[in-house]
């Protein structure tokens, strides 16, 4: 069973950055393909960015390509996302997932662990 914890959220202005963080225990994380997720107020949770279990291919949602980057370190079994140029429409419950297939996809039903989630805002 695999555990993932994530960190890093907290209060940025627009056009700030943050960088967010995911520990995965108790499973084997080079063979996890894995992801970000985020879920506003009232609205469906969304996919963000993925990583493949290579960490060679990754995917982004128009909504923050060009601004967000996604990395795996094996290592330390940890998961980021570097959020860059920040929008008050990025405000949400930020999600890390991991997927024992390892295709790092963007479908939610792809996943089978999940964390707690982190808190972002971004204020206008």
């Amino acid at each position: 069973q695999v555990q993932l914890v994530e960190s890093g959220g907290g209060l940025a202005q627009t056009g700030g950055s943050l960088r967010l963080s995911c520990v995965a225990s108790g499973g084997t994380f080079r063979r996890l393909g894995m992801a970000w997720f985020r879920q506003a107020a009232g609205k469906e949770r969304e996919f963000v960015a993925a990583i493949t279990r290579a960490g060679t291919s990754t995917l982004y949602s128009d909504s923050v390509k060009g601004r967000f980057t996604i990395s795996k370190d094996k290592p330390i079994n940890t998961l980021y996302l570097q959020m860059n140029s920040l929008k008050p429409e990025d405000t949400g419950v930020y999600y890390c997932a991991a997927d024992n297939a390892g295709w790092g996809a963007a479908a939610i039903s792809e996943y089978d662990y999940w964390g707690q989630g982190t808190q972002v805002t971004v204020s206008s």
